[in-house]
C-alpha cells in the first residue's frame, strides 16, 4: 500500500489517496485522475481509498472507497446499484458430478434464466416490490421512477450481461459450490441516471461548487431528493439481492432435478455498489463503495476472478484506514474496447479449454470482452491486500454461464 500526498500536476492534495497496490505505476492515467478529483471534494472525510482491482470509472474508480459528510453522490454508487455476488456451498462433493452434467447442467440453466438484456415474458413475485409500494407509497411522487416498478417484475431473476455470471465452483475440500454475479438490472440504472440528473439540475440551488466535468453531482442528505434517493437507492439494493436469490434458487433446482439429495451447506451474498450511514473517526458519513465490498472484522467477502480463474471466500479484517473495505473482484486490465481489439472468441475459448473450464453463452462475438487476459491476476489482487482481508477457502471455477 502507498499514499499519495502530492501530484505534480495539483500540488499537495487536499487530502491524501490510499492505494492497496505496489506503487502509481499500476494505476492507468484515468482511474488516477479520478482519484485526484475525489480529493478536491470539500465534504470528503480525510483520504480517498482506492482497493487492488481499481480501474477507471465514471466520475469515481471503480474499486475506490468515498466517505462524505452529508451528502451523497449517485456517481459515485454506480449505474449498477446494489450490484454484488451470492453464493452457496453444496454438499455435493467432485465425484458427484462428471464434465456432461456440469455441461447438461448449464444448458438447462441457460434455458430458464433470461441473460444479456432479455427479461421474463411475465410478471414473476418479487417481495421486495411489493414491499416497496405498501411501505414508501409517499414516492409515487417520482412518477418516472414508479413506473419502473412494474418493469421490474419482469427483471428480476435475470442475469444481465458483461462481467455477470453465474459459476459452477469447488472448495479446497472438492464440495460443489455456485457464485452468482448480477445487480439491479435496468431497474437500478433508470434510479441512478434519474438522481443523477436531480443532482446535476438542483446545482445552483445547493451552491454546488464541484466543477462539473468531474461528473460528481450530488445531493444533500437531508433534502427531499436526498431522501428519496436514499429510500430508492435501498430498494434498488434489495431488489438486487432478490434477484441473486432467485438466480440461485433457479440453479438449485436444476441441480436438484438430478441429484434429489443435494444439500445447501452455506449461503453468504455481499454486494459491492453502494452507500452507508456509517460511523468514522467521530463522524457520521456516507461510504460509498464502487466496486469494493465492506470487511468490517469478521465480516464475510466474496471477491471473484475473471472466469477460469479462482475466487476467493474471505473474511474481513476491520481495516480503519480502508474504511473497512476490499476489493470486489481481480478488476479490469484493459476496457472492454481493448480486449474485443487484442483477443478473438476462439483465442478466448481456447483459454478455457486449456483450463477445463466449460463455458455456457448464448452469442460468441463478444466474448472476448470477458477474456479472462483482459483483467488482472487475481492471486495478486488478493495479495495486495491482506492487511484488509484474511482468506477463508479458495474457489477453482469448473463451469460458467455469461449474458
Amino acid at each position: 500500500m502507498f499514499v499519495l500526498s502530492e501530484h505534480p500536476k495539483r500540488g499537495t492534495l487536499k487530502i491524501p489517496i490510499y492505494v492497496w497496490l505496489p506503487d502509481i505505476a499500476h494505476l492507468e492515467e484515468g482511474c488516477l485522475d479520478q482519484a485526484l478529483n475525489l480529493s478536491e471534494l470539500p465534504f470528503a472525510l480525510n483520504r480517498i481509498v482506492l482497493m487492488p482491482d481499481t480501474h477507471q470509472g465514471f466520475g469515481m474508480p471503480i474499486g475506490g472507497v468515498l466517505a462524505t459528510r452529508e451528502v451523497i453522490i449517485p456517481n459515485a454508487v454506480g449505474v449498477d446499484i446494489g450490484c454484488g455476488v451470492a453464493f452457496c456451498r453444496t454438499s455435493l462433493t467432485s465425484d458427484s458430478f462428471s464434465r456432461p452434467l456440469l455441461t447438461k447442467w448449464v444448458e438447462q440453466i441457460l434455458a430458464i434464466v433470461p441473460q444479456g438484456f432479455s427479461h421474463h415474458s411475465q410478471k414473476q413475485p418479487c417481495q421486495t416490490l411489493d414491499d416497496f409500494q405498501k411501505n414508501h407509497p409517499d414516492e409515487r411522487q417520482q412518477q418516472h421512477l414508479w413506473k419502473e416498478i412494474d418493469r421490474g417484475y419482469y427483471q428480476i431473476g435475470t442475469l444481465g450481461g458483461g462481467n455477470h455470471f453465474i459459476e459452477f465452483q469447488t472448495d479446497n475440500a472438492g464440495r460443489l459450490c455456485l457464485m452468482v454475479h448480477s445487480g439491479s438490472r435496468n431497474f437500478g440504472y433508470q434510479i441512478a441516471r434519474y438522481f443523477n440528473n436531480v443532482a446535476r439540475n438542483n446545482r445552483k440551488n445547493w451552491q454546488n461548487s464541484v466543477p462539473k466535468r468531474f461528473a460528481l453531482d450530488y445531493l444533500p442528505e437531508d433534502s427531499r431528493e436526498g431522501l428519496s434517493y436514499i429510500h430508492w437507492m435501498q430498494l434498488a439494493r434489495q431488489f438486487a439481492r432478490e434477484n441473486r436469490e432467485k438466480i440461485l434458487e433457479a440453479a438449485l433446482r436444476v441441480l436438484a432435478k438430478t441429484i434429489p439429495q443435494i444439500e445447501v451447506l452455506e449461503r453468504s451474498d455481499v454486494h459491492h455498489n453502494d452507500a452507508n450511514r456509517e460511523r468514522h473517526e467521530g463522524e457520521w458519513v456516507w461510504v460509498h463503495r464502487k466496486g469494493a465490498i465492506k470487511a468490517g472484522k469478521g465480516e464475510k467477502g466474496l471477491i471473484p476472478g475473471a472466469m477460469g480463474r479462482s475466487s476467493y471466500v474471505v473474511e474481513g479484517r476491520g481495516n480503519p484506514k480502508a474504511f473497512l473495505s476490499c476489493s470486489h473482484g481481480a478488476g479490469r486490465a484493459m476496457s472492454r474496447k481493448q480486449a474485443l481489439h487484442q483477443y478473438s472468441p476462439a483465442s478466448v475459448l481456447t483459454e478455457l479449454e486449456q483450463r477445463d473450464m466449460i463455458l455456457g453463452k448464448r452469442q460468441m462475438k463478444d466474448v472476448a470482452e470477458e477474456a479472462p487476459m483482459a483483467y488482472k491476476d487475481i492471486d495478486f489482487v488478493i495479495r495486495e491486500q491482506l492487511d484488509l482481508i484474511k482468506i477463508i477457502d479458495r474457489l477453482t471455477g469448473k463451469a460458467v454461464i455469461k449474458g
